[in-house]
């Protein structure tokens, strides 16, 4: 079927770093470090890429999957992987905030987000075919199951006021919009926002800018999908490469696009030739800086 989506005009994307990563992916912007932190998630690598220098380096490898991470306020991190693990990442070591997850023991965790109150959203591959999960990890370490009936959680954001949160589920091919409690980290009333059509493409990450527009990145779909608060699509952004999994705003303004692509183990003409590269793009918008957790350790 022939994508009739409208060309967002942007330019090209550029090409930050040639690396043929499996599943590039969980993109953040460090405000004080001034650099972007990705992960390629079946090696359980994460990487710290310098605009100044434009080297990429290794600066954590786990001896499994890691699904995403968040920035902490006190200057660790916290790393979702294989087996519901949950870790806090400080000094180059880590320790034990979740041990496991009982129901993702075979699993692993996928993308997740912190929100403004220092909590994390962070959600689930299926297992074995059955459903996925979002859960709450609060910030005296207490993980609550928000939904068990996805399947397949991916990207989050929030809306520009802070009252709605987004939420992807790839393989249903939707993106939720629901009511969200600050005070309490309670969402409520989730409705379908947007339904991608069955065209083998599914929703993966996503960032939200500061007019409250979705880009969405469309796995398989070769393109950022740019949708309106109300759930309009406005168009797409054409990428090289087919696997285009999720997107953030950087850069000393936000102004900066930076977008993980995956598949680099079977580039090819169809796949990309720059398939799991790590990509820069002017989306003529801006975003703002992704939230800290507060997990008390």
């Amino acid at each position: 079927m022939t994508d009739v989506t409208p060309t967002i005009d942007t330019g090209a994307p550029e090409l930050l770093v040639d690396l043929p990563s499996e599943t590039g992916e969980g993109p953040l912007w460090h405000e004080e470090n001034c650099c972007l932190y990705w992960v390629d998630i079946p090696v359980g690598r994460l990487f710290r890429y310098d605009p100044e220098t434009g080297s990429n380096e290794t600066v954590y490898r786990h001896d499994g999957a890691i699904g995403g991470y968040t920035f902490q306020q006190d200057g660790s991190l916290i790393l979702f992987c294989k087996g519901g693990a949950i870790l806090r990442l400080i000094g180059g070591e880590t320790e034990p905030v979740v041990p496991e997850v009982e129901a993702l023991r075979e699993s692993r965790f996928n993308d997740v987000i912190a929100d403004p109150e220092g909590r994390i959203f962070c959600g689930s591959m299926p297992l074995g075919g059955g459903s996925a999960h979002l859960y709450r990890l609060d910030p005296d370490g207490s993980l609550t199951l928000v939904f068990d009936d996805l399947t397949l959680s991916n990207g989050m954001g929030f809306s520009p006021d802070l009252k709605m949160m987004y939420l992807s589920d790839s393989n249903s091919r939707q993106i939720f919009r629901m009511d969200y409690d600050r005070k309490t980290g309670e969402v409520r009333n989730r409705e379908v926002l947007i339904t991608v059509p069955d065209e083998g493409t599914v929703p993966d990450g996503m960032a939200v800018d500061t007019e409250g527009n979705i880009w969405s990145a469309r796995w398989d779909g070769s393109g950022l999908y740019k949708y309106s608060p109300e759930g309009e699509l406005l168009g797409k952004v054409q990428f090289p490469v087919r696997k285009v999994s999720s997107v953030t705003f950087g850069g000393p303004n936000y102004d900066i696009a930076y977008v993980t692509t995956a598949g680099g183990k079977q580039r090819s003409m169809e796949e990309g030739m720059q398939a799991g590269g790590l990509f820069q793009i002017d989306l003529k918008t801006t975003g703002r800086p992704p939230f800290r957790s507060r997990i008390a350790m």
